[in-house]
């Protein structure tokens, strides 16, 4: 009796938590969870921040601060993970986004919490760049869906649990336990992460060669655009107490996005060209009406209402419930991706438009809950049929750049139009609440209605 030959044995695909990745995969999982549970409870207990803080004024600009700073880390850490590997950018950034954790936990002032949440978006925009290379350095080609998978799983739990959960926190210990909490946490994804920092058995892919791929342009064109868009914000935020100085700040934002933005999309992505300039582009309408709004639920909620911070997070955790659901809906056959992204724009804008039947006399707060539900339901089928669409009109030595770019427009949108309604906020003023959200609602709304129109421009010309 001879032993099986080799090629008699069945081929079995490597277990993303079999013994070899098992540490990695769930080191990777739990800096991801930790990000996205930072990024989802903010929101509940930025009412918190503002009021002890006295920085209500600056609501928006700490949520855009993030952003900003986290679209020139992703730009900054593609590149230098394409040329010189993935550890650096990883490291640097989980150092950044600690030491912004840090900082926001101990800020006796809205200018240190500004500057610590730009610290954390720096950070963290650093560290997703880098976790992506790493996955196709260290796992083999048939594990790595299974590994992106499970990111997407790792966003569920934070989406779920974070708002109410940092609600709590807000309420029973403070805020400030919301950022300090997450930090020894960081330390055993650390340690599991060791191994695949120092290498791994996938290949080193190619740097591309197209304009997208040049370190120095794409390198200013990403600080051109975090700069133009946050001197943008700080121009239009001072327009009514400082009408010199806010205008000029406003016209050199808009010269510097104008130089910066258009290089790291697309060509056409600013006009909606047919096809995948429109595609790229309905990533960012997605984004900017649906968190433009989702900022500033918590403040009308404990403003308006008397809403506890708990009872404010669990009121976007509703939302996320909604997204999880389309998301998973989406999977369950094959669709036209076009129409399911003009479905996904026509829910985003129902619920935010739904949300304002909050306002109407004798309404109640929690009727925000199930109108967020829509508009997350919209926001989970819409922006993965965006993702999935946009890989298939790529070619495959443009795939990252128009990641990137992904990336950029989800980013940037989300920034300006939560700066924008801090800015409408501030103008309408602060005793006023309600006023400011129905402006804000106008504005977003608008957003969801032209990326209705447009969506059909995701195909492709015959």
């Amino acid at each position: 009796m001879t032993a099986p030959k080799t090629l008699d044995t069945p081929y079995a695909p490597p277990r993303i938590f079999g013994p070899r990745y098992r540490t990695a995969t769930l080191g990777i999982l739990l800096v991801v969870t930790l990000i996205a549970f930072e990024g989802m409870s903010i929101g509940a207990v930025m009412p918190d921040v503002s009021k002890d803080l006295d920085a209500l004024d600056l609501y928006g600009m700490s949520f855009s601060a993030f952003l900003i700073a986290g679209l020139f880390a992703n730009v900054a850490a593609g590149l230098w993970s394409d040329r010189r590997g993935h550890a650096v950018p990883f490291l640097l950034g989980v150092a950044l986004f600690v030491t912004g954790m840090v900082m926001a936990g101990a800020a006796g002032s809205k200018e240190v919490f500004i500057a610590a949440r730009a610290v954390q978006g720096l950070g963290g925009g650093a560290v997703i760049v880098a976790i992506y290379v790493m996955i196709v350095r260290v796992y083999p080609p048939e594990a790595r869906p299974r590994v992106f998978a499970g990111l997407s799983s790792a966003w569920v739990l934070p989406a779920l649990v974070g708002p109410g959960l940092g609600g709590l926190i807000a309420d029973t210990v403070g805020w400030r336990w919301v950022f300090y909490g997450i930090v020894p946490l960081v330390v055993p994804a650390l340690v599991m992460l060791l191994p695949a920092l120092r290498g791994g058995d996938g290949d080193t892919p190619e740097p591309g060669t197209g304009p997208r791929s040049r370190p120095l342009r794409m390198t200013l064109a990403a600080l051109a655009t975090a700069a133009g868009g946050g001197t943008l914000l700080y121009g239009v935020e001072r327009l009514d107490t400082a009408p010199l100085p806010g205008g000029a700040a406003t016209a050199a934002g808009l010269v510097l996005l104008a130089a910066g933005l258009p290089r790291l999309l697309p060509p056409k992505a600013l006009r909606f060209g047919r096809g995948l300039p429109t595609t790229v582009m309905m990533r960012g309408v997605l984004a900017s009406a649906f968190f433009g709004v989702n900022a500033f639920i918590p403040l009308v909620l404990k403003e308006e209402f008397g809403f506890s911070t708990t009872q404010a997070g669990v009121a976007l955790t509703i939302g996320a419930l909604g997204w999880s659901g389309g998301s998973y809906l989406q999977t369950r056959r094959e669709f036209d991706r076009p129409t399911l992204v003009r479905l996904g724009a026509t829910a985003v804008t129902a619920g935010i438009l739904l949300t304002a039947l909050a306002l109407l006399p004798g309404m109640t707060g929690w009727i925000m809950a199930p109108a967020w539900m829509v508009a997350g339901f919209g926001m989970g089928i819409g922006t993965t049929s965006v993702s999935i669409t946009t890989m298939r009109q790529s070619p495959d030595d443009e795939q990252g750049a128009n990641s990137a770019a992904l990336q950029v427009v989800d980013t940037l949108g989300g920034a300006l139009t939560i700066g924008f309604g801090g800015v409408l906020v501030n103008l309408i003023g602060h005793d006023d609440i309600a006023t400011g959200y129905t402006a804000i609602i106008a504005m977003t709304a608008a957003i969801g209605v032209l990326g209705t129109a447009v969506a059909g421009r995701m195909r492709d010309l015959p």
